[in-house]
């Protein structure tokens, strides 16, 4: 591939990572490595969701898809280094900086093992607490109370 094709190719799309420069190339696109993220940072415990926004939700309500980089923005260097921000709502009663550190620690790995870049940075953003799992806890010791409060007026 001449030089010139090389350069167009790279301003048409500035978002793909290029690995061994040469005659053999590894085009890595961005959105792959916010894939990669985003479902490191969804497994760890304490994150109830990805925030990504209002065009996010609407795009996964429209497509039946879930975005598996909802909430992740990377930014890739030059000299195959990578910046990570990770956009989360954690779940009600989770240590925040626990949830946090395991982010950081599981993004860092999985990139690194998966792409070959160098993560410098995993930057993570707290957006909210998830009350989901706190309303229905609620809900259900209501439940409980109803019932015990019906037997109670049974045996009177």
């Amino acid at each position: 591939m001449s030089e010139e094709k090389k350069q167009s190719k790279k301003q048409e799309n500035e978002e793909e990572i290029v690995l061994n420069e040469g005659e053999n190339n590894i085009e890595i696109s961005d959105d792959v490595v916010a894939v990669i993220a985003g479902m490191a940072a969804s497994e760890v415990s304490g994150v109830a969701e990805m925030a990504g926004g209002f065009a996010g939700g609407i795009s996964e309500v429209l497509s039946g898809k879930k975005n598996l980089a909802k909430g992740i923005k990377v930014e890739v260097l030059d000299n195959k280094e990578a910046r990570i921000d990770v956009n989360i709502i954690v779940e009600y009663g989770a240590r925040i900086p626990d949830v946090a550190f395991e982010i950081q620690k599981r993004v860092k790995k999985s990139v690194e093992n998966m792409t070959g870049l160098s993560v410098l940075e995993v930057n993570v953003h707290v957006q909210g607490v998830s009350t989901v799992q706190l309303e229905e806890k609620k809900q259900e010791e209501q439940k409980t109370e109803v019932k015990e409060e019906s037997k109670e007026v049974k045996k009177k």
